[in-house]
C-alpha cells in the first residue's frame, strides 16, 4: 500500500503537500529540511493539542499574492490586487503576525479586533503603511476607535453597512467603503443564508444615497466554502454593474471587494484552480470596465478561511473503544478532548474533515470507527465523511501504545468559537517555525477554567 496516497498526503490540490510519513508509519510535517513528527510532539506536550505552523500560512499568502500578481501582468491589467486578512477567522497573535510580515492587509468586525490593530500599532510592530478595513455593525465604541486612528495617520477605512453609518462616515475627509447587498435570485451555493441576510444596501438604495465623499470601495459577501467556480463569478458579474452606475455618481469609487468564499477541500475532493479563478475574474472585470470606459477597478480578497485552515492540526488522544452492534462504524473511538469545544463546526455546520492516524500509517487492519468526546453531551461526537472514520484497529485495554488521531485544516474559526461545555479545558497549542517549538498556550488547570464562570 503506499501510505501517502492513501491518506493523501503531499497532494498540492489537497493541502497536504506539507504532510509526509517516515519508515515508521509515523505523521510527519516538513518545513524545508526541518520536519516535525506529531506523535512524538503529542507524547511530549499531551493531548489535546493544537499544532501552528506560521510557515505555512506564509506559503500559502505569497503564493496567492503572486499568483494573482502574475495574471495581471500576463493580462496588462492596470488595477492592483490586495489581500485583507479578516481577523474574526482567527484572531491569535501566532497568526496575524506572519501574515502581516508577508503583506496581508487586515480586516476586523468589531471595536474589539481594530483596538488589537492599535495596540499593535503603538507597539510600532505595523508598517504605517498597513490598511485596515472595518466591516461589521459600528457602535459607538468603534465608531470612536476608527475615528482615533484615522485622525492619528493610520489607513483604516469603514465599510457602511446600514443607513446610520451613512450620517457618521458619509462624508468623511477619510476613504471610506459601502457594502452591497447581492440579491436572493443571484444565487450560490454557500454557507450563508440569503433569506435573512440583513448587510449592506439593494443597487436601489446605493443609487440612491447620492454622492459620498471618498467613496473608494464596493465591497460584499455571498458566503464561505463556495464550492462552484461559477458561484464566484456570478456575483462578482453583478457587482460590476453597481460599481458602473455607482461610479458615475462617485468618481473617486476605484475598488472591488468580494469579501471570502474560497474553499478549503476538507473532505479531499479535487476543487477549481485558484489560479483559472483569477484569471477569470480579472478577464472579466477587464473586459467590464473597458467595454464600459472606466478604469479597471483594483480588486480585494478577503480569503480568510483559505489562507489559514491548512496551518494548525488538531491532535487526540483515544482513551477507550466500544463496540459498536448496528452501525455503518464497528467501534466507538472516546478521544480526550471535545469536538463541542474544541473543533465546534463539527456540531454546528456538521462540518467533515481529513481525519488520520498520528502514527502507524502503515497499519493493514483499520476498522471503521465514529468518534466520540469527552464531554456527557451525545452531540458531542464525528461520524466522518462516509458516515465512519477509517483508523487501525485499538483496543486500549489490550496495548500498551496509545492511539492519537490527527484533525487536519483546524486552523480557521475553531479557536474564536471554542467554548468549554461540561469545564473542559481547551487544548493546549504549540507554535512549530524554523525546526523551534514554542508553547504558545499551555493547558488550562481547572482553577483557570472555574474563573471564567466566577469560581
Amino acid at each position: 500500500m503506499n501510505r501517502k496516497r492513501f491518506w493523501k498526503l503531499g497532494m498540492r490540490e489537497f493541502n497536504t503537500q506539507y504532510f509526509d510519513v517516515d519508515k515508521k508509519g509515523d505523521l510527519l510535517v516538513r518545513e524545508g529540511n526541518n520536519q516535525y513528527n506529531l506523535r512524538y510532539l503529542a507524547e511530549k506536550f499531551g493531548t489535546p493539542l493544537e499544532v501552528v505552523f506560521p510557515f505555512i500560512l506564509e506559503e500559502r499568502l505569497e503564493d496567492l499574492l503572486d499568483l494573482f500578481n502574475a495574471q495581471i501582468k500576463a493580462l496588462k491589467y492596470r488595477g492592483r490586487f490586495s489581500y485583507h486578512y479578516p481577523m474574526k477567522v482567527n484572531q491569535n497573535k501566532e497568526v496575524v503576525m506572519p501574515l502581516v510580515s508577508e503583506g496581508a492587509n487586515l480586516e476586523t468586525g468589531s471595536a474589539n479586533e481594530l483596538w488589537l490593530v492599535k495596540r499593535l500599532w503603538e507597539q510600532a510592530t505595523f508598517n504605517p503603511k498597513i490598511k485596515i478595513l472595518c466591516n461589521g455593525p459600528k457602535t459607538d465604541k468603534y465608531i470612536r476607535l476608527i475615528d482615533e486612528l484615522q485622525h492619528r495617520g493610520l489607513s483604516v477605512m469603514p465599510i457602511i453597512e446600514g443607513p446610520n453609518e451613512v450620517g457618521v462616515f458619509g462624508q468623511s475627509r477619510y476613504d471610506i467603503g459601502v457594502r452591497l447587498d447581492i440579491p436572493p435570485q443571484v444565487t450560490v451555493d454557500s454557507r450563508w443564508d440569503k433569506q435573512v441576510d440583513r448587510f449592506g444596501f439593494s443597487e436601489s438604495e446605493l443609487l440612491h444615497l447620492g454622492r459620498m465623499r471618498n467613496l473608494k470601495i464596493l465591497h460584499y459577501h455571498v458566503g464561505s466554502q463556495i464550492e462552484k467556480q461559477a458561484d464566484i463569478l456570478q456575483p462578482l458579474r453583478y457587482a460590476l454593474k453597481v460599481f458602473t452606475k455607482l461610479k458615475k455618481i462617485n468618481p473617486t469609487l476605484d475598488t472591488i471587494d468580494i469579501g471570502g468564499g474560497m474553499p478549503i477541500p476538507y473532505d479531499r475532493k479535487v476543487g477549481y484552480s485558484v489560479a483559472n479563478l483569477a484569471g477569470q475574474m480579472l478577464r472579466m472585470m477587464k473586459k467590464f470596465a473597458d467595454r464600459n470606459g472606466i478604469p479597471h477597478p483594483n480588486l480585494t480578497v478577503e480569503w480568510g478561511r483559505y489562507i489559514v485552515a491548512p496551518a494548525q492540526v488538531t491532535i487526540y488522544k483515544v482513551i477507550d473503544s466500544k463496540a459498536i452492534a448496528k452501525g455503518t462504524a464497528k467501534k466507538w473511538y472516546v478521544i480526550d478532548g471535545s469536538f463541542m469545544n474544541d473543533l465546534l463546526d463539527t456540531w454546528a455546520i456538521h462540518q467533515k474533515w481529513h481525519v488520520l492516524p498520528t502514527a502507524h500509517l502503515e497499519s493493514k487492519k483499520l476498522v471503521k470507527t465514529w468518534l466520540a468526546g469527552s464531554s456527557c453531551d451525545s452531540d458531542d461526537k464525528y461520524t466522518g465523511q462516509n458516515s465512519y472514520v477509517l483508523l487501525p484497529d485499538f483496543d486500549p485495554s489490550s496495548t500498551a501504545e496509545p492511539l492519537y488521531v490527527t484533525f487536519l485544516d483546524s486552523g480557521a474559526y475553531q479557536d474564536p468559537l471554542a467554548s468549554h461545555h461540561c469545564l473542559l479545558s481547551s487544548p493546549a497549542k504549540i507554535i512549530a517555525e524554523n525546526g523551534h517549538i514554542i508553547v504558545a498556550r499551555k493547558r488550562e488547570t481547572a482553577e483557570e477554567v472555574g474563573k471564567l464562570f466566577g469560581w
